[in-house]
């Protein structure tokens, strides 16, 4: 039999145009062989003795723009029939080794086909090729061909079928090939429409505008969920919506019609910022406001950041042409509840908030939310990682290699679930808050999709080992029922070792000093911890000191009632607080119980929260005292004022380290005593507790021979506090997460590496 090569190709290297990229470039060198898919990647056989010069080079040189190869495998081949020419194969069956494609933005060649008159894809919503389109979110099983996504119920016309037959064409299996005549179409409705209604099409698109130019809401369904819209630039518009979906003043990110908009409404215009907003994952950005926006206010009150994003699919760049100014686009989902994805979904639950419903026939498989990202000196921080970064596999440090599947159950706020195996680990896309009942089963329903099309069977599972977490009883009842070993990780632990794993930390490195500030998390003998400075390898993880435990008054109600924080606070640490006027914000309320309360430890559990620590100054600023409307808003409203002060570090206040703890009595008597400005006071808050969390890193630090310091936990996100401790640890390595969440989002990686090294 004739000699061959054989090439595996592992990578992203399906549903991105790979193989007709290798198929010209055999051709353009003259090559026989074949191409295809298989569920490992891509397989490519040539009739040659070894790999012939210049192939390889080109194979990387000219990879198509979604794809990355991540490593290429010779290995001999016998030809039972040698080649005549170079064809590409049907797709092959076998165990799932390869990565599925996250969606990706509108490219550049799909647009201006799009308002191309003379085009035959003019104005059609769902335009798109192997650059650019859905994948993640229309997959049901791998391998990643037509008939299992969602687009298997839409025939090709044969002038579709002839551009996905084509090797030469751009949109050679193009998995979501379509058109107007063969292809999804969109329509408009109103909750009351069953059926979809004669408005189609572009008349729908126009119509659409025209509510939202009108001050109506609008539902829209995308790739990955709904989304509701108003106009952006009208403070009744914007208004309405809030007060329908019962959103007070979470605040709501931003479609600009284009990039130039970018000066009009943020401080920040440079050219990295922009190729962020048009990069493939087209996430939302969260920027500085400027002064003379044209947006409402009601957009994101007593905030100084907004978020923004572009258009990412052709329906929304065909809408946003029609309006031609910038929209709220908010999740569509109602208060409570997890975002739509079927249509009748969205007519039931929106049907009180939307005005009319801009639909179509293509069935959303995946929930796939927007990404959110804080552009910050000019880099980007990952704070939600969904649409566009989904299911884009991370690999692990050096040394962990090889490893048997695991399964990493994420925390129960914000969560993620993690599958680890080889040397890489994948996360699912953010889904959300476990206690609510929805969002459990689509919890469920992602977890057996990707088990699915990654074949994935664990040998293991990790939780947090809170054993009251919605995450903690799912991995169990799975671990019992397949007879596999449950490991438990500490929520801190977990973090600081996400962070570590992050920034290709090996196991040989040894151990880090970990600061872990949040709002809460399991530690060591049930305590309740938030604000701790760890000693942290990737096996175990030891308190070193921290914020002291103070009582969260009415348990979870402390975290949606900053002044129960305070009183709290104030009872520990400050004996005569009734004299200082800060005082009137607690006196206004029923304090007098939870006082007793708190004295006799009656649902006051004590935990050493950086998170009541914020509520707490907050509330005595009075920055949402009585209640909060949505996670961190007395914080994120804290640290806005904060970044008004003109740098006065001039000021008395400090947070000393002594012994284990930092002093908070010392800091609340300066704090009281500090009468100024109020962005001078709160200035004084976030540097005293970054001076004093540095120092007790620093001293940690020398006295167990480490010279790293790794920063985790959602308080992390703070900028300001962020800056000032990187600043104060000057002279250390600091490290803390940019390609995953520094909250919970970011927790599963770092179950999967604990429980991974203890194994």
């Amino acid at each position: 039999m004739p000699g061959g090569i054989q090439l595996r190709i592992k990578g992203k290297v399906q549903g991105v145009g790979f193989r007709p990229y290798v198929w010209q470039l055999a051709h353009e060198m003259r090559f026989l062989g074949d191409v295809c898919n298989d569920a490992e990647g891509v397989l490519v056989r040539l009739l040659a003795d070894a790999v012939p010069a210049g192939f390889l080079e080109q194979l990387y040189a000219r990879c198509p723009p979604l794809a990355r190869i991540e490593s290429v495998t010779p290995m001999p081949f016998d030809w039972p029939v040698p080649p005549t020419d170079f064809s590409i194969r049907s797709s092959g069956e076998g165990p799932m080794d390869t990565q599925v494609i996250p969606d990706a933005a509108t490219c550049p060649a799909c647009l201006k086909e799009l308002f191309d008159g003379d085009n035959r894809r003019f104005r059609y919503p769902f335009t798109n090729c192997t650059h650019c389109g859905p994948r993640f979110t229309i997959i049901r099983k791998m391998p990643y061909d037509r008939p299992f996504t969602a687009m298997a119920s839409f025939p090709l016309c044969p002038q579709c079928r002839m551009e996905y037959e084509s090797p030469a064409d751009r949109r050679f299996h193009a998995q979501p090939n379509a058109c107007s005549v063969c292809g999804p179409y969109v329509w408009l409705s109103k909750a009351s429409d069953v059926q979809p209604t004669g408005i189609v099409g572009d008349l729908a698109i126009e119509k659409a505008a025209e509510l939202l130019l009108n001050g109506g809401v609008l539902a829209i369904k995308g790739l990955g969920g709904f989304h509701l819209a108003c106009d952006a630039t009208s403070d009744d518009a914007v208004n309405l919506l809030r007060k329908r979906k019962r959103r007070p003043t979470k605040p709501l990110a931003v479609m600009l019609p284009s990039a130039d908009w970018l000066s009009f409404c943020s401080r920040e215009n440079e050219p990295a910022l922009r190729q962020l907003l048009q990069s493939g994952p087209a996430p939302i950005v969260l920027v500085e406001t400027s002064l003379g926006s044209p947006l409402s206010r009601a957009v994101c009150p007593g905030l100084d950041e907004v978020g923004l994003m572009l258009p990412a699919n052709p329906l929304q760049h065909l809408l946003m042409a029609k309006v031609g100014r910038p929209l709220v686009m908010t999740s569509g989902n109602a208060s409570g509840k997890p975002p739509a994805l079927s249509n009748e979904q969205a007519l039931a639950d929106l049907g009180n908030i939307a005005d009319l419903f801009l639909m179509h026939n293509r069935d959303i498989v995946q929930r796939a939310d927007d990404s959110v990202v804080r552009w910050q000196h000019g880099r980007a921080e990952m704070l939600r990682r969904s649409r566009g970064y989904v299911p884009d596999a991370i690999e692990l440090p050096a040394g962990f290699d090889d490893l048997p599947p695991l399964l990493a159950m994420g925390a129960d706020l914000k969560n993620a679930f993690c599958l680890l195996r080889g040397n890489a680990a994948v996360l699912s896309q953010h889904l959300g808050d476990l206690d609510d009942v929805d969002i459990e089963q689509q919890y469920r329903s992602a977890l057996t999709l990707f088990e699915d099309i990654y074949r994935f069977t664990p040998s293991a599972i990790a939780v947090d080992a809170h054993p009251g977490y919605v995450s903690h009883r799912l991995g169990r009842e799975l671990a019992e029922k397949e007879s596999l070993p449950l490991i438990e990780v500490l929520h801190h632990h977990a973090h600081i070792a996400a962070t570590m794993a992050e920034h290709g930390w090996r196991k040989e490195d040894g151990a880090a000093i970990g600061l872990a500030l949040d709002g809460l998390g399991y530690g060591e003998s049930g305590q309740l911890w938030g604000g701790e400075c760890l000693l942290v390898d990737y096996r175990q993880c030891q308190r070193l000191g921290g914020l002291p435990a103070v009582a969260m008054p009415g348990g979870d109600r402390a975290s949606q009632e900053p002044w129960r924080n305070l009183l709290a606070q104030w009872l520990r640490f400050v004996p005569d607080w009734q004299s200082y006027p800060e005082a009137s914000v607690v006196l206004a309320q029923p304090w007098q119980p939870l006082a007793v309360a708190i004295e006799r430890g009656l649902n006051s559990p004590q935990a050493s929260s950086c998170g009541r620590l914020f509520d707490a100054v907050a509330a005595a600023m009075s920055v949402s005292p009585n209640g909060i409307s949505w996670e961190g808003e007395a914080a994120c409203r804290l640290e806005a004022i904060a970044r008004q002060c003109c740098c006065n570090r001039n000021h008395p206040v400090t947070m000393p380290f002594s012994g284990e703890t930092l002093d908070l009595a010392t800091f609340w008597r300066q704090w009281l005593a500090y009468r100024a400005p109020m962005a001078d006071r709160a200035f004084a808050f976030h540097q005293a507790l970054a001076n004093g969390m540095a120092d007790m890193a620093r001293a940690f630090a020398q006295r167990h021979g480490v010279s790293t310091v790794a920063l985790a936990g959602g308080v992390v996100h703070n900028r300001l506090l962020r800056t000032l401790l990187v600043e104060r640890l000057e002279g250390l390595r600091v490290i803390y997460p940019e390609r995953l969440p520094m909250g919970d989002g970011g927790l599963a990686l770092g179950q999967a590496i604990v429980a991974a090294s203890r194994r």
